[in-house]
């Protein structure tokens, strides 16, 4: 099956490392809950997850077309990159608003792998998708910051060095600006980790190292603050619109996944004597992820597009992910249903990555509060929450 492919020397490239990454192992993987470290270690040593670092830190210094192209292909050859595709856009925080001693500090060892960025805490249990609502705490003490409180679904902190933390610095009730008052640290996990830092794991439905972190009195220093104080909303926000076209991106890849393994199921399985592919019963509902996928991945590539023109793609970055993610959700369920029963059976891979792909409904952004930016903010409707 044939795409217009832009990337296409990348894309080979990744499809030929994903190749020896067999269904088995991610079978075995998605069964014993383990981490895919040989998979991240050889994305790392090939630099790709170094592909949007500036070269004057140890990376590719490329543009987020080729970063797309990269995890786009990871989930079309059958993978998951959710085992490291934060280390992508959460290190924009870090490029963007860090000094430049945090930068020459940090970005080198994690472009070259010595170093993972791959935690991003920003969730709690109270407060979920608001996250203006959250509690815990950073105090300035004696030249140290003393954090304190909980986050949830953090993906990968039991794998990652270095933690990227969301966390208040002034009391919501002493700020006049309800964006003010949140600040960004990077915080050295390892320094910290069953002391002041304690990581439990969430067990899920898909194998994506969900956990649970809990502060207690835990200190960071002055030093590891991202920009200044109180200004740290402001500064996660900046690197959505990147998240969005990363996450859209391996959507795309699983429609195109999808759509693939079921064309040929479709065209080799023979019941009453035919091949089932015949029955237009099959045929039309893969016929129609098809035609959802490519007009979800023309959307995403306009995001692209105004996003290395360097202009404010919010409205498209936030249709690229509610689109993409849905395409891929189509794909799954009709791939599902040509498979019959056999979709439901381990070795065909089908129900591994069909509950992959349920994921992006609800997160990193569910499509209801996507629904709700395009309704306040592209049509003008009032604000609903």
């Amino acid at each position: 099956m044939n795409y217009e492919l832009d990337n296409i020397e990348v894309r080979e490239s990744v499809a030929k490392l994903c190749s020896n990454f067999s269904n088995d192992y991610w079978q075995t993987c998605d069964r014993s809950r383990k981490y895919p470290i040989e998979f991240v270690t050889e994305l790392s040593k090939k630099g790709y997850l170094a592909t949007l670092i500036p070269e004057e830190y140890g990376g590719l210094g490329l543009p987020i077309s080729v970063a797309a192209a990269i995890l786009e292909e990871i989930h079309r050859s059958g993978g998951n990159a959710s085992a490291c595709h934060a280390q992508m856009y959460t290190m924009g925080t870090l490029l963007r608003h860090g000094s430049d001693q945090q930068k020459r500090k940090y970005l080198p060892k994690i472009a070259s792998g010595q170093l993972r960025l791959q935690a991003f805490g920003v969730t709690e249990p109270n407060s979920g998708t608001d996250t203006l609502a959250l509690t815990t705490s950073a105090k300035l003490l004696n030249n140290k910051y003393i954090v304190n409180g909980q986050k949830i679904w953090t993906s990968r902190a039991e794998h990652s060095d270095l933690l990227m933390l969301l966390a208040r610095t002034t009391p919501k009730r002493e700020i006049k600006n309800k964006t003010d008052g949140l600040s960004v640290f990077i915080v050295d996990m390892r320094k910290v980790l069953n002391k002041s830092l304690i990581i439990k794991n969430i067990s899920t439905m898909m194998n994506h190292s969900s956990t649970e972190l809990f502060f207690d009195n835990m200190p960071v220093p002055v030093e590891n603050l991202i920009g200044l104080e109180g200004k740290g909303f402001k500064y996660i926000l900046s690197g959505m619109n990147a998240e969005r076209i990363l996450i859209a991106s391996e959507c795309i890849g699983d429609a195109k996944w999808f759509i693939e393994k079921s064309t040929k199921y479709a065209r080799d399985r023979k019941v009453f004597g035919r091949a089932i592919g015949m029955n237009q019963g099959v045929q039309f509902p893969i016929a129609k992820a098809y035609a959802q996928m490519r007009a979800a991945e023309l959307t995403l590539k306009s995001a692209i597009r105004l996003y290395e023109k360097g202009q404010n793609p919010g409205e498209e970055a936030n249709l690229a992910k509610l689109l993409c993610a849905e395409a891929s959700w189509s794909a799954a369920e009709s791939c599902i249903q040509t498979f019959g029963g056999f979709g439901f059976a381990e070795e065909y891979d089908v129900e591994r990555k069909y509950r992959e792909a349920r994921l992006y409904q609800v997160a990193p952004i569910s499509t209801n509060l996507i629904l709700s930016y395009i309704s306040e903010h592209v049509l003008g409707m009032p604000r609903s929450y």
